[in-house]
C-alpha cells in the first residue's frame, strides 16, 4: 500500500471522528488495514483494545497490534511491551516487555525512549543522560536496567491502624516523578463528579482540579511498574487496579470532602459493584512538594498528610465485608502557592481487566 493511500485513510478516519461518525472512522481504519497500512492497523488495534469510539474487541485489537509491531511499527511495539508487562493477550514476561520497549525506542518512538532513559537513570534525573544513537546502544542500556527495586516492599509508616492509612517514603524516584508530570501535560481536563440524577459525570464546584487518565490504549510500561510498586507496598493485587490518573491542582483548586468507595445506595452503583467490585482502596503518589497547602485531609480521623516528592499514601475505603467505611471522608485541599501533582490509583475488590 502506498504511503499516500495510508495517509488518506488515516485522514478520513480523523475527519469522521471530528464529525462524530466514529463507526465510519473505524471502517476507514479497517479498510486501510486490509489494504496493508501498518499505521491504520496500529490505530485500529488501539481502538479495539480499549473500546475507544469502537466496539470493545480487545483480543482482536491485541492481534492487530502484534502484527503491526512485527511489521516494524514503533508505537505498536510499545503497546505490545505493555501487554507483555501485564500478561494480557501475551505471556507475562518482563524480559519480553523490555525487549519490545527497546525495539520501539530503536525505531524512534519517543515515549519508549523516554521510559528507558528513566529506568536506566541513577534515580535522580534522566534529563542529563544522552539518548543512545544506535540499536546496539539501546540494547546495552536496557540490559543494565534493574527492575528488582520495583518489586521490593518500601518502608511503611502507620498513620492510622483502624481504618488503615499508611504512608511510604521514597516510593519512586525524582526521575519517575518528572516523567509522570511531563506525560500528563497536554492531556489534562477538568475533573468531573458523578451525578446520580442524570447518571452522567458533570462539573461541580466541589471539585475544581484537573485530571489526566490513562486507559489500556495509552498506559505505559512505567505505569505498570508503578502499579506493581504500589501492589507490593499495600498487599493488594495489581490486577485489581483501575486505570491510573494524574491529578493537577493550581492555586485555589480542590477536591472537597468526598468518599472514594462505590456507594450501593446511589442509583446505578449497586450494578456497578456487581459488575466491577467495590473500590476498596486508594493509593496516592506525590509527584512534587514545591507548593504550600494542598494537604490530604481526613476530617473524621483528625489529621492531614502532605507527602514529599516520590512518597506514597494508601488508605482503605471499605470495611472487610465491603460495606462503605464512612470514617474515610477525605479531601484534597487547595494549594496556596505553586501547583500540586499526584497520581491517584483506585483499587477494586477484584480484577478489573476483562480478558475478551
Amino acid at each position: 500500500m502506498s504511503a499516500a493511500s495510508a495517509q488518506s485513510d488515516l485522514a478520513l478516519a480523523d475527519r469522521f471522528d471530528a464529525e462524530g461518525r466514529h463507526d465510519d472512522a473505524v471502517d476507514a481504519l479497517a479498510r486501510g488495514t486490509s489494504a496493508g497500512s501498518i499505521a491504520c492497523m496500529t490505530r485500529l488495534g488501539k481502538r479495539l483494545l480499549a473500546g475507544d469510539r469502537a466496539p470493545l474487541r480487545a483480543a482482536h485489537g491485541a492481534r492487530f497490534l502484534l502484527d503491526a509491531a512485527k511489521a516494524g511499527d514503533a508505537e505498536a511495539a510499545a503497546r505490545i511491551a505493555v501487554l507483555a508487562a501485564i500478561g494480557l493477550y501475551h505471556p507475562q514476561s518482563w524480559p519480553h516487555a523490555l525487549g519490545w520497549l527497546t525495539l520501539s525506542a530503536e525505531r524512534g518512538w519517543g515515549p519508549a525512549a523516554a521510559q528507558l532513559l528513566v529506568l536506566a537513570s541513577d534515580g535522580c534525573t534522566a534529563s542529563t543522560r544522552e539518548p543512545p544513537t544506535s540499536g546496539a546502544d539501546w540494547r546495552r542500556l536496557a540490559t543494565n536496567i534493574n527492575l528488582a527495586p520495583w518489586q521490593t516492599r518500601p518502608l511503611v509508616r502507620e498513620l492510622s491502624a483502624d481504618p488503615r492509612v499508611h504512608a511510604f517514603r521514597n516510593l519512586i524516584s525524582p526521575a519517575v516523578c518528572e516523567w509522570l508530570i511531563a506525560r500528563a501535560h497536554g492531556r489534562l481536563g477538568r475533573a468531573l463528579v458523578y451525578d446520580p440524577v442524570s447518571g452522567q459525570d458533570v462539573v461541580r464546584s466541589t471539585r475544581t482540579n484537573s485530571v489526566a487518565s490513562f486507559g489500556l490504549a495509552d498506559v505505559e510500561v512505567l505505569d505498570i511498574l508503578l502499579q506493581i510498586r504500589m501492589a507490593v507496598a499495600c498487599g493488594l493485587p495489581r490486577a485489581n487496579m483501575e486505570a491510573p490518573a494524574t491529578l493537577h491542582y493550581s492555586v485555589g483548586e480542590e477536591n472537597s470532602d468526598h468518599y472514594d468507595f462505590v456507594d450501593p445506595a446511589t442509583p446505578h452503583y449497586a450494578e456497578e459493584i456487581a459488575r466491577n467490585g467495590q473500590r476498596v482502596a486508594t493509593f496516592l503518589v506525590y509527584l512534587n512538594d514545591d507548593y504550600d497547602g494542598g494537604e490530604t485531609c481526613f476530617p473524621r480521623l483528625g489529621f492531614s498528610h502532605k507527602g514529599q516528592r516520590g512518597d506514597g499514601l494508601f488508605f482503605l475505603n471499605a470495611c472487610a465485608d465491603m460495606r462503605p467505611d464512612l470514617r474515610m471522608l477525605h479531601a484534597g485541599m487547595p494549594p496556596t502557592r505553586g501547583e500540586k501533582w499526584l497520581v491517584s490509583q483506585f483499587i477494586r475488590s477484584r480484577a478489573t481487566l476483562t480478558q475478551t
